[in-house]
Formats: C-alpha cells, structure tokens, sequence
C-alpha cells in the first residue's frame, strides 16, 4: 500500500453555470443540492478531508458563506483555469491524494469514491489513474476521478491546451500509460442515466428522487434510486433528451 496519504476530495463549485446558473445552491427540502453532496461525502472511509474549490469572482462568495455556515474549508482561484484551481487547491491543504468531484452530483455515491479510492491506495505499481467514466457503466453524476498530487502538479506545470487548463484531468490521463488507468465498472450499464444537474430538466429529476428517497432514509444508495426509477419509468425522460455539454 502506498505511504500514509491525505487523501483530498476536491469538489469543483461555482455558481455561473451556463445552463442553469446558481444550480448548486438551489434548494431542496430547505437544502442545498451542495449541502446534499457534501453531505453524501462525508460517508467516505478512505478520505481524509473535503475542500471546495471555487472561484474568486464575486457571485461565488455566495459558496464560500455556506462552507463556513457548514464548516467546510473553502479555497478561491481561477474561473476558467480549473487545473490551477485545483492545484492551488491541493498544494494549501498538503494533498497527497486527490478525488475529483464536481458540484453537480447531490447523488453520488460514497461507496463507489472509497472503491476508486481503495484501488488506487492498494495499487501502487500498477494504478496512476482511477475512476468509473473511462468506460461510462454507472449513470452520469456518479463521477469520480482519483489521482496524485504529483500527477496534478506535472499537468499544472505542463499543460498548455485550454481544454486541459479547464478540465483539469484531460493531460493527467493522456500522460497516463494505458496498463496505469484503472476504471470502476458496473455489473450492468446504467450509463443512459443522467443524475448530474445542468439544466432545469435535471434539476426536476434529481428533486423527484430527493423528495422521495431522502426523508425516509438520508443514507439511500444507488440501488434504491434504481429501484424509484423502475417504480416510476417516466421519471428519466424528464432530461433523457438532455445532452451532456462537450
């Protein structure tokens, strides 16, 4: 196993959204669809520390008030380049370890994070690279990135393209050798799901689920989302037309 890590669960947040702008602090049941992520990340064993990343334009100060209301550390940096975000990121809170995340996801789940997490830790000749969107098999919004501070820190320092500077793991992956990438599959193709929030059509969705699943049990998994989309089929047409921004 690799040496003793700080794993770090860097959650990339702003509130000018494109599609749907201030999405992450929209309320569900008097809660944030952040509050609901964050909320779902602390359930993960293998992290050490959650950090929000978002940017120093003025409308996110709006997220830097709710991670000090909720007390989770906030660090400020660029709008566009994200790479630097979260190498800035990573470097004041001594990462040696980092989950990528992004604001959108209220459903993730912990399990799937601690497993990408696990095989990275335990692999240490033969994982530089984990996560469950090489080969999509769970629904997007269950997105998870793991890598290593040093990986981040070489495509800060190399990476030129403004696709690589705003997608932060692009370069990561293509100076990865491919034995190196490891990626998180499921025992089925759920990947025609879409549980991430881009639009207001996502946001109808994931409010259905969280209204009904998240009073009852605040811990619900994927497979009791699975089984309230089996109960109610129309649900995913909602944002089935929906296509994920390139």
């Amino acid at each position: 196993m690799k040496s003793i890590a700080k794993v770090l669960i860097i959650i990339q947040a702003r509130m000018g959204s494109t599609r749907l702008p201030g999405k992450i602090l929209k309320p569900i049941l008097q809660k944030t669809l952040l509050e609901y992520e964050i909320e779902r990340l602390k359930r993960v064993k293998s992290a050490t520390q959650i950090i929000i990343a978002t940017t120093t334009d003025k409308k996110d100060d709006a997220v830097e008030a709710l991670c000090k209301k909720i007390d989770i550390e906030v660090f400020r940096g660029s709008e566009s380049d994200v790479l630097s975000r979260y190498f800035e990121a990573a470097k004041k809170f001594k990462a040696s370890v980092v989950v990528r995340i992004t604001a959108d996801c209220p459903l993730i789940e912990p399990e799937i994070v601690d497993q990408a997490i696990r095989i990275f830790l335990e692999s240490p000749s033969s994982a530089s690279y984990v996560s469950n969107t090489i080969h999509r098999t769970f629904p997007r919004g269950l997105d998870v990135e793991v890598f290593s501070f040093e990986a981040l820190k070489n495509a800060h320092e190399k990476a030129t393209d403004q696709a690589d500077r705003e997608h932060v793991t692009p370069f990561i992956k293509r100076h990865t050798d491919l034995p190196h990438l490891k990626n998180i599959l499921h025992s089925e193709d759920f990947s025609h799901y879409r549980w991430t929030v881009d639009t207001p059509e996502d946001f109808e969705l994931i409010k259905r689920v969280l209204e009904a699943l998240y009073p009852q049990d605040p811990h619900f998994t994927l497979k009791d989302v699975l089984r309230l989309l089996e109960i109610h089929p129309d649900w995913p047409q909602i944002n089935a037309h929906i296509e994920q921004k390139k």
